[in-house]
């Protein structure tokens, strides 16, 4: 995790980058494959936006990937296939719980920019932030019943922003929705038309919530948020469930199909 770096293009194993200024922090993480998500990076994420929550200099958060293509991928597919036992199932598919986790906890609203595709895990990550901003063509899916496993960690947050029948039809129906689909259902709170506005409107949300009262905000966000507090041992118990699947003959035969398209 590199605090207060120059942006530069990503290495191969990608990276997160923090920084503060005029009272606003910046997570931004990246990764040469669509911003996907290996282990490594999810912890620096987690870490960063606990690290950010912390720091009396950001008084609001604001989340986002490089470039202007896919917002995220989802995990690392490398890393999915190379699972070869239930612990290492449940430790791989509680990356995303932990950025969740991060998240929801932090006193400080989250504020997240998608400026492209957002697939998996990276739909779990919208929804667990406060206020989301899109391009139109930021289009989303839950691809896990591709892979012949199920949403069960990020379908915690899903079912609770979206509500258990959008979140099915997410689920149930593996293919892309559109940003007004997903704007409709709030797993998105504005859209817009291109990068550059999308870009301006964060900064215009941001620029105003790091001059609101952080005491206000705080209690805003434990409303928001409550009732999540058996969250943590909930979705250790979802990623216990995907850790057993991962490694049924039914789940690695859809893999080899997947990885063969």
């Amino acid at each position: 995790m590199t605090p207060n770096a120059p942006a530069s293009a990503a290495g191969p194993e990608g990276r997160v980058q923090l920084s503060v200024a005029d009272g606003i922090g910046t997570v931004e993480f990246s990764h040469p494959k669509g911003n996907s998500l290996p282990a490594k990076l999810l912890n620096e994420l987690a870490a960063g936006i606990t690290q950010l929550g912390a720091d009396p200099a950001a008084r609001v958060i604001v989340l986002k990937s490089a470039g202007a293509g896919t917002f995220c991928a989802g995990a690392s597919f490398d890393e999915f296939t190379a699972v070869s036992t239930p612990a290492e199932g449940q430790e791989f598919f509680s990356g995303f719980s932990r950025v969740i986790l991060a998240m929801i906890r932090a006193p400080k609203f989250v504020l997240t920019r998608v400026q492209g595709r957002a697939a998996g895990g990276a739909l779990g990550v919208i929804a667990a932030s406060d206020y989301s901003f899109a391009v139109r063509g930021a289009q989303a899916k839950l691809s896990e019943l591709q892979v012949g496993i199920g949403p069960f960690v990020v379908g915690v947050v899903l079912e609770r922003k979206l509500g258990l029948a959008p979140f099915q039809f997410l689920g149930v129906h593996a293919d892309w929705h559109d940003a007004e689909w997903c704007e409709r259902h709030g797993l998105y709170a504005m859209l817009s038309g291109d990068i550059a506005a999308l870009d301006a409107a964060v900064q215009a949300h941001a620029t105003r919530l790091a001059g609101s009262n952080p005491e206000a905000m705080a209690e805003m966000k434990k409303i928001f948020w409550a009732g999540t507090e058996n969250w943590e041992q909930r979705m250790s118990d979802r990623a216990a469930m995907s850790g057993r699947m991962v490694l049924s003959d039914f789940t690695r035969d859809a893999l080899a199909k997947f990885r063969a398209r």
